[in-house]
């Protein structure tokens, strides 16, 4: 190396927990851009029917939940079709379950690589919220479509004002599931059955959220253990912009905003700390 040439960039161990170098990020941007696309190209390239993939599930979902909680075991949806009930409330809670099970197994999937090249190992989570929210936006352009058919044939189908909140609501899905899925995948270097707990995990939460039921449906003594999951609000709201029905509380919506930035703030934490040593245990 030449006398007078200099270094035009120095890589440096992390020294502290919050030593988190939230500036390397943008100067990987084309990184997470490239990552983003390998997951949304690579995992449909070979199959026939392709992102088409993306519709069939909710689809599917939405109308299993339509015959056994429309007959065979009635659950009231706000005098909401039930289709289109269901349907909106899976497409916004799938955009979160991609979120946190993909990102869950950051460290496992990308060890490979990690132990190969610097980069800053917060991107390849980034690049999955991404992703997945490509999928979303297919899933949401095709619910506009029945949408509007169920607007025409259903008075009880109205959109409301609150559909402004709808791009704050996808922020905060995106990051509560990153923050969730970043600290599983922390945890999973040293306790691997949580990988195989994870999507029991959010089975289970799918079922603690507005998803098959609205809040109001809820004995009301019981509604505010409903609301400690950051996830029914935001549910709500979102049901209550495209749909018309829905339960609104600011206090929720605010404590919904604290948790999603703590649960964040503490996984990016502990991912920090554990990206240092995690080659030793993956």
């Amino acid at each position: 190396m030449n006398k007078n040439s200099e270094w035009t960039e120095i890589i440096k161990p992390k020294h502290s927990w919050f030593d988190l170098r939230f500036r390397e990020l943008y100067d990987y941007k084309d990184l997470i851009y490239i990552l983003a696309r390998k997951d949304i190209v690579m995992v449909y390239k070979q199959t026939v029917l392709g992102f088409v993939w993306f519709l069939i599930p909710p689809i599917i979902n939405s109308l299993t939940f339509y015959f056994i909680f429309g007959y065979v075991a009635p659950i009231s949806t706000d005098k909401t079709p039930p289709f289109i009930f269901y349907l909106c409330n899976t497409i916004a809670w799938g955009y979160f379950a991609d979120c946190l099970t993909k990102t869950a197994n950051t460290f496992q999937v990308n060890s490979s690589i990690f132990g190969k090249v610097y980069f800053p190992r917060l991107i390849p989570p980034i690049s999955v919220a991404i992703s997945s929210l490509a999928k979303f936006g297919v899933q949401l352009a095709m619910f506009l479509c029945f949408y509007v058919f169920f607007s025409i044939i259903s008075p009880d189908v109205t959109i409301t004002y609150y559909i402004f909140w709808v791009p704050f609501l996808i922020l905060l899905m995106a990051l509560l599931g990153l923050g969730f899925g970043i600290i599983v995948s922390s945890l999973t270097t040293k306790y691997r059955d949580l990988s195989f707990m994870i999507n029991i995990g959010v089975q289970l939460l799918m079922y603690a959220s507005p998803v098959i039921y609205p809040l109001s449906s809820a004995p009301e003594k019981w509604r505010w253990v409903l609301q400690l999951n950051p996830m029914t609000t935001i549910i709500e709201i979102f049901r209550i912009g495209f749909l018309g029905q829905g339960s609104f509380s600011l206090h929720a919506l605010i404590y919904t905003v604290c948790v999603v930035f703590g649960v964040l703030i503490t996984g990016v934490i502990i991912y920090n700390r554990v990206e240092k040593t995690f080659m030793d245990t993956v």
